[in-house]
C-alpha cells in the first residue's frame, strides 16, 4: 500500500477507534471533524477530503486484517513526535459517547502497542482526556 500523510494517518486513527465497536456514532464523527479544524496538527489539511479519508480508511477496515493494514499505514504515516496526539485524538473519539465499549479498549491498547507508548504516558493521557468529560 501506499504512504499516507501524517494527516491521513490521524484520521485513520480516529476512524479505526470510531469503527472498533462495530459503528461510528454521529457525535464520533463530529469529534473527527471538529479535531480536524482545531488542531495545529491538521494545519495544512484540505477539509474538503475529511468524508473521502474517512470512507478510505473504512474500506480498507473491510478487507481480510484490514484492521491491521490501517494500523501499519498509521505507523508508517506517522512521525514519532506525533505518537502522542494520535493516543490521544483516539481517546476523544472513543470517549465522544460518555463510554468507551470493550472493543474501543482492545483497539485503544493495540494502538498504543503498535505507537510504542509507554504505560505510564498512556495513562496520563487517558486521565487527561477522561478529566475533560467529568461533570459533577
Amino acid at each position: 500500500m501506499k504512504a499516507i500523510s501524517h494527516h491521513t494517518a490521524l484520521i485513520y486513527t480516529m476512524v479505526i477507534v470510531s469503527a472498533a465497536d462495530g459503528s461510528m456514532s454521529e457525535k464520533e464523527l463530529k469529534i473527527i471533524g471538529e479535531l480536524t479544524k482545531v488542531l495545529p496538527s491538521f494545519q495544512g489539511f484540505d477539509h474538503s477530503r475529511l468524508l473521502a479519508v474517512c470512507q478510505e480508511c473504512a474500506q480498507i477496515l473491510q478487507e481480510p486484517d484490514g484492521a491491521d493494514a490501517v494500523m501499519g499505514l498509521i505507523d508508517e504515516g506517522l512521525p514519532d513526535v506525533l505518537h502522542e496526539t494520535a493516543y490521544w485524538v483516539a481517546l476523544e473519539v472513543a470517549l465522544a459517547d460518555r463510554r468507551i465499549a470493550l472493543e474501543e479498549v482492545r483497539m485503544l491498547d493495540a494502538l498504543r502497542r503498535r505507537l510504542e507508548i509507554d504505560k505510564l504516558t498512556a495513562a496520563a493521557i487517558e486521565r487527561g482526556a477522561r478529566a475533560k468529560y467529568q461533570v459533577a
